[in-house]
C-alpha cells in the first residue's frame, strides 16, 4: 500500500520557504495574485484516476515489463494548440510506439511533452538583440518570442491553461474517434529514405508489422468484443515543473482511488519532471514535487553527483515505490560512459527502483556553421546506444527513452535518413527554443530501436545508420 508522505510537513505551498531558482518576477504583483485565484478555482485538467493509471504502468516499465516514450516539442507554442499540430503529434508517437511494440515485444507507455510544456529555463536572464540588452524567451506562459514582447505577464498562466486544457480535449476526442486504430497504421510513407539499404531494412519491417496485423485481423483477434489495445490506447500528457506558482494552483486534494483517502495531486497533467537546473536537493522545486501523488520526472546530467542524486531520491520518495520517480539520463554523447556507471550504482546501493530513460537530445546541442542551433542525428544515436550498452553491462536495463521531436516535417536536427546538413536547415526551421527531431527522424530512432531489439535477441551490436 502506498504511504501518504504529505504529512511529512509538506503542504502545496511549502516550497515558498525554499530557495528558488528560474522563478518569475511580474511587475503588478497583485495582477500576479488575482490570475493565480483564477486558476485555483479553474476545474482539474486530468484525474487522479488517471494519474494512478500511469503510477501502475510506470511500475511495470521500471520492472522491466513495458518500455517508455516520451515525446514532444522543447517548448509548446500557444500557436501548436490547433488540429493539424496536435494530430501530427499524436500520429508520430502513436507510429513511434507501434514500431517500438513490436521491435521490443512488449507494451509500450506513451507520455506527451505536451497540453502544458509552455514554460523553459533558460542559463541566462537577458540576451543581446540588435545590440541591446533585453529579458529572455521563457516561454508562452511567460511572456512572447517577439523581442517587444519579453514582460512576464500573469494573464499567460491562464493562457497556459485553457491552451492546455483544449489541446487535451482534441486529443481524447481523436482517440475516442478511432484516431489510434492500427488497422491504419496512417499510410506508412518511406520516401523520405534516401539509402536504398535503409528504405528496404525499414520496408520490411512495415510488411511484418500490416502482416500481423491483416493476420489478426483474418483470426478475429482483433474483434471490437476482444477489448484489446488494437483500436485504442493510454496516452499520458506530461511537462516540466517550472513555474511553482502556476503548479501549486493546480495542485487538488482529491481521494485516492487505491486508499481512498485524501491525497494531492498535481491535475495540470499525468507526470511532471525537474529540469537540470532545477533540482536542488535544498530546492523550491524538489520540495514542491515530493508532496503530489503524480509520478515524477528527474534530469540527471554530466554535473550530477551520484551521491546528491541518492539525496533527492531519498527525499522525493522516501518509501522508495517502484516507478514513482523516472530518471532521465542526458550526458552527451562523449559522456555517457564515464558518468551513468557511477549513477547506476549509487542508486542500485541506495535501493531506489526508478524508470531509466535516456534523453539523448539535451546533451548533444551544437552549433551548425551559420550559428543556428542544431544537434547531429548521429550524436543522439550514440548516446542511445552507448546508454543501453552501459546498462547492459551494469546488470541494468535501460527503461525508456525521451525526445524533443515533432510530427511536422522541420529541418532543424542534422543526418537522418533524410541525409540533411547545415545547408538544409534553414529549409523549414521553425523551433523558438531547441532544435527537434522531425516527423521522418523520429521514425528513424523508433526503427533503430526496433532493430537493437531484434539484434540483441540475435546477440548482435545496436545498429547505426
Amino acid at each position: 500500500m502506498t504511504t501518504n508522505i504529505n504529512n511529512n510537513n509538506w503542504s502545496p505551498d511549502s516550497w515558498k520557504s525554499k530557495p528558488i531558482v528560474q522563478d518569475v518576477t511580474y511587475e503588478d504583483q497583485d495582477h500576479a495574485d488575482r490570475v493565480v485565484n483564477k486558476l485555483n478555482r479553474l476545474p482539474p485538467m486530468v484525474s487522479a484516476t488517471e494519474i494512478e493509471k500511469l503510477r501502475e504502468q510506470l511500475k511495470q516499465v521500471a520492472l522491466g515489463n513495458s518500455f517508455l516514450l516520451q515525446g514532444g516539442d522543447c517548448a509548446e507554442l500557444f500557436d501548436y494548440c490547433s488540429q493539424d499540430p496536435i494530430e501530427a503529434k499524436l500520429k508520430v508517437l502513436l507510429q513511434m510506439s507501434l514500431v517500438l511494440t513490436w521491435g521490443a515485444r512488449t507494451s509500450v507507455v506513451r507520455i506527451a511533452r505536451m497540453a502544458g510544456q509552455y514554460a523553459k529555463p533558460r542559463s541566462k536572464p537577458t540576451e543581446m538583440h540588435e545590440g541591446q540588452e533585453i529579458l529572455s524567451f521563457r516561454g508562452d506562459n511567460v511572456n512572447g518570442f517577439d523581442p517587444k514582447d519579453r514582460k512576464a505577464d500573469p494573464e499567460r498562466l491562464l493562457g497556459a491553461y485553457f491552451h492546455s486544457a483544449a489541446t487535451l480535449n482534441y486529443v481524447r476526442t481523436l482517440l475516442d474517434s478511432g484516431f489510434a486504430d492500427l488497422h491504419q497504421p496512417s499510410n506508412w510513407n518511406l520516401s523520405h529514405v534516401r539509402s536504398d539499404a535503409v528504405r528496404g531494412e525499414y520496408q520490411s519491417i512495415v510488411t511484418q508489422l500490416t502482416d500481423a496485423l491483416d493476420f489478426m485481423g483474418t483470426v478475429g483477434a482483433d474483434s471490437s468484443s476482444n477489448n484489446n489495445a488494437l483500436t485504442s490506447v493510454d496516452f499520458f500528457v506530461s511537462h516540466e515543473a517550472l513555474l511553482l506558482e502556476y503548479e501549486t494552483s493546480l495542485t487538488r486534494h482529491l481521494t485516492s482511488p487505491l486508499t481512498k483517502t485524501k491525497k494531492y495531486y498535481n491535475t495540470g497533467a499525468h507526470f511532471l519532471w525537474i529540469g537540470d537546473r532545477t533540482r536542488q536537493p535544498d530546492g523550491a522545486h524538489i520540495e514542491y514535487i515530493r508532496g503530489i501523488e503524480n509520478p515524477v520526472g528527474l534530469k540527471v546530467g554530466p554535473t550530477t553527483e551520484p551521491g546528491k542524486l541518492v539525496e533527492i531520491l531519498d527525499r522525493v520518495n522516501p518509501n522508495k515505490e517502484i516507478g514513482k520517480v523516472t530518471l532521465i539520463t542526458r550526458f552527451g554523447a562523449d559522456n555517457v560512459e564515464k558518468n551513468l556507471p557511477q549513477h547506476i550504482e549509487a542508486v542500485r546501493n541506495a535501493g531506489h527502483i526508478p524508470v531509466w530513460v535516456c534523453d539523448p537530445m539535451h546533451g548533444n546541442t551544437k552549433n551548425a556553421s551559420g550559428g543556428v542551433k542544431t544537434r547531429h542525428f548521429v550524436d543522439i544515436i550514440q548516446e542511445l546506444s552507448q546508454t543501453f550498452r552501459v546498462h547492459k553491462n551494469c546488470g541494468s536495463k535501460l527503461n525508456g527513452v525521451h525526445f524533443e521531436l515533432t510530427g511536422d516535417s522541420v529541418t532543424e536536427c542534422v543526418g537522418g535518413s533524410m541525409d540533411l546538413t547545415d545547408e538544409d536547415l534553414s529549409t523549414n526551421y521553425q523551433t523558438y527554443c531547441d532544435p527537434r527531431l522531425n516527423y521522418e527522424q523520429s521514425l528513424d530512432v523508433a526503427f533503430l530501436i526496433a532493430k537493437y531489439y531484434q539484434n540483441e535477441r540475435n546477440s548482435k551490436d545496436f545498429p547505426s545508420l
